[in-house]
C-alpha cells in the first residue's frame, strides 16, 4: 500500500490480533470476511459460522443463549422485538390452517398480533379465560387443529399467575405446544420451560435490558423448535443488531439485583396502596396494577406523580406508570377492554430501584 486513501481504509484492519478483552466485544460489522473461496464453501457447508448479521453475530448469539440458560433451555435466539420473537416462535410451531388457543387477558400488542396479523397468514386463534380450565379444554376438544397454547407467566396488566401445571397437562392430553411470555416475572422469578412450556419468549425491551435503552426480544426452547425459529428471524429479517445485543447482555448482568430491589419496592408500593385502593399484586415481580378510587379524577391523579414519569413502556430502573386504557390495550375494543377488565381507572406501576420512602412520599403526594 502506497497510497493515503488505501492506507486509510486498510492499516486499521491489516493484522489479525488476540485481544483478551475483559467485556465481550461488539461485533458492530454487517458482514465477515474470508480468506479463500474454499473457506467461504466450507461455511454452507458447516464449518463456519459467520457469514452475515442477518443469519448470525456473535453478539445476538450469545444474547440468545445467555437467556437460554437463565431460563434452563436448551437454546436460545434473539429478535428484533419482543413481538417479532413472538411471531418466529409462532411461526416455527403453527402454519397455515393451524389453530391456536390464547389467554384473552395478554398484552395488548400481542393480542393484535394474534387476531389481525396471524389471519392474514390463515392462521385462527381462539381467546379463552384461562381462569377457567374447563374452558381451555372445550377449546381443545372442538378445535383439534389447536397445535399451539399461548399466555403470559404473569399477564398485563392484572398479574394473572399461569397455572403451569394445569396447562402442561393439557398440552400433553392433546398434544399441543405451549409458549410463555415470560417478561413480566423474568427468569429470576419463574422458569417456565423448567415447568413444561416448550418456548418462552421475552420482550427483553423491558427487565433484561433493564435501562430503557433498547429495544430486543429473545426466544428460548426446545431445539429443534428454536432451530425452525431461527430461519424465521433470518428470512423474515427479524435479527437484532449486535449493538442492542450488546446493550442487553450488559443490562442482564445486573438483572437480579435489580430485581431483588424493585421486587421489594413493589412489595411495599402495594402495601400502601391496599390501605386506599384496589390492588393487583401477586407477591412476585415488580409491576403492581391498581385503580384510582372513585373520589379521585384519573387525569389529576397522573399530573399529580412529580418524578414518576408516565410511560407506555415499563421495568426501567426508574419508578414509572402507564395507562392501559390508553395505551397498551388502546387498540382493543371497547368489549375486549371490558371483558379482561380494563377500564379508564385502571393504572399499571412500574417499580424502580429508587429508596421506597421516596416513592411512597410520591404516590401519598398524588393520592392528596
Amino acid at each position: 500500500m502506497t497510497t493515503i486513501r488505501t492506507k486509510s481504509v486498510h492499516t486499521a484492519q491489516m493484522e489479525e490480533r488476540t485481544i483478551r478483552a475483559k467485556v465481550m466485544p461488539i461485533y458492530q460489522t454487517s458482514a465477515f470476511a474470508f480468506s479463500s473461496l474454499e473457506e467461504l464453501e466450507g461455511y454452507y457447508e458447516g464449518n463456519g459460522t459467520y457469514l452475515y448479521s442477518r443469519t448470525a453475530n456473535p453478539n445476538t448469539d450469545s444474547l440468545g443463549q445467555t437467556v437460554a440458560v437463565l431460563e434452563g433451555a436448551p437454546k436460545g435466539i434473539a429478535a428484533s422485538s419482543g413481538t417479532s420473537a413472538i411471531l418466529a416462535g409462532i411461526l416455527s410451531v403453527v402454519k397455515h390452517g393451524d389453530h391456536i388457543l390464547a389467554a384473552e387477558d395478554v398484552y395488548g400488542g400481542t393480542f393484535l398480533l394474534l387476531k389481525e396479523e396471524l389471519a392474514l397468514m390463515g392462521i385462527q386463534v381462539h381467546f379463552a379465560d384461562f381462569s377457567d380450565a374447563s374452558a381451555i379444554e372445550s377449546l381443545l376438544v372442538d378445535f383439534p387443529e389447536i397445535k399451539l397454547i399461548f399466555s403470559e407467566s404473569l399477564t398485563n396488566p392484572f398479574l394473572r399467575e399461569e397455572n403451569m401445571e394445569k396447562l402442561t397437562g393439557l398440552s400433553n392430553q392433546y398434544g399441543c405446544k405451549i409458549m410463555i411470555d415470560n417478561t413480566f416475572a423474568t427468569p429470576y422469578t419463574v422458569q417456565p420451560y423448567t415447568q413444561g412450556a416448550h418456548l418462552v419468549v421475552h420482550s427483553a425491551t423491558k427487565y433484561l435490558g433493564g435501562h430503557s435503552d433498547v429495544t430486543a426480544g429473545v426466544l428460548v426452547g426446545d431445539e429443534e423448535l428454536i432451530a425452525a425459529a431461527e430461519k424465521r428471524v433470518v428470512n423474515m429479517g427479524l435479527n437484532l443488531s449486535p449493538f442492542e445485543a450488546w446493550l442487553t447482555l450488559r443490562g442482564i448482568k445486573t438483572l437480579a439485583l435489580r430485581m431483588e430491589a424493585q421486587t421489594a419496592n413493589a412489595q411495599a408500593i402495594a402495601d400502601f396502596l391496599r390501605e386506599r385502593t384496589i390492588v393487583w399484586y401477586p407477591g412476585k415481580g415488580a409491576i403492581v396494577s391498581f385503580e384510582v378510587p372513585e373520589t379521585i379524577e384519573v387525569s389529576s391523579f397522573f399530573s399529580s406523580l412529580g418524578w414518576i414519569k408516565i410511560v407506555p413502556t415499563l421495568a426501567g430502573v426508574e419508578t414509572t406508570v402507564s395507562y392501559p386504557y390508553g395505551s397498551s390495550h388502546r387498540a382493543l375494543s371497547a368489549e375486549e377492554k371490558a371483558r379482561i377488565g380494563v377500564t379508564r381507572r385502571i393504572v399499571r406501576l412500574s417499580a424502580g430501584i429508587e429508596g421506597i420512602e421516596d416513592i411512597l412520599g410520591q404516590l401519598e403526594t398524588a393520592f392528596k
